[in-house]
């Protein structure tokens, strides 16, 4: 009986281990409330090695925020491919349908907001931030065609889907909740 040599780990593939747990840490306690002891922790690693990889908290952070970024890109570009026509409407509509289901995963969300929440005093973050919506208006532009006004009024729809989905909408009957959600796809 041969036994196959143990393989290491690559530092990509521990970086990426890393970077799946920080997505989950970071969701459910932000960017202030977490700390890269506990990250290290739920990987499976030592806190210096997680700084091997990341110098600091702030770099980690900002790599779940640019992943979450990627993964919101790849979420337009499918909708965009699912689009019914090529009029503006209907690949707006099209990504945003796409949108609305990733937005489901609530540990998307979650970093989505915290990251927008630290953006407010934490320079880099900030930056991560404006650097990533960026990439995404630019690239709903390209793919769909729209005006600027229907470029803002998906990214406004965005913003109020995120509100919808994190204040649970469908547990509240009641006109304001009514009024907000009225046309708003969610899961």
């Amino acid at each position: 009986m041969t036994t196959e040599p143990r393989r290491l780990s690559t530092a990509e593939e521990r970086r990426a281990t890393v970077l799946r747990t920080a997505i989950g840490a970071f969701a459910a306690r932000g960017y202030f409330g977490t700390t890269t002891s506990e990250v290290a922790k739920a990987a499976g690693i030592s806190q210096a090695y997680v700084y091997r990889l990341f110098p600091h908290k702030e770099a980690l952070f900002t790599a779940v925020v640019e992943h979450c970024f990627a993964r919101v890109r790849a979420s337009l570009e499918e909708g965009a491919a699912q689009a019914t026509s090529s009029a503006p409407e209907a690949v707006l509509d099209s990504m945003g349908e796409s949108y609305a289901r990733l937005i489901s995963d609530k540990d998307l969300l979650m970093v989505q907001l915290h990251a927008q929440a630290a953006a407010v005093s934490e320079p880099t973050v900030r930056e991560a931030v404006r650097a990533g919506y960026a990439r995404a208006v630019e690239y709903v532009r390209g793919a769909s065609g729209g005006s600027p006004e229907q470029i803002q009024g998906f990214f406004a729809t965005g913003m109020l889907c995120h509100l919808i989905v994190s204040i649970d909408a469908d547990g509240v009957d009641a006109p304001w909740i009514r009024t907000l959600a009225a046309g708003i796809t969610h899961y």
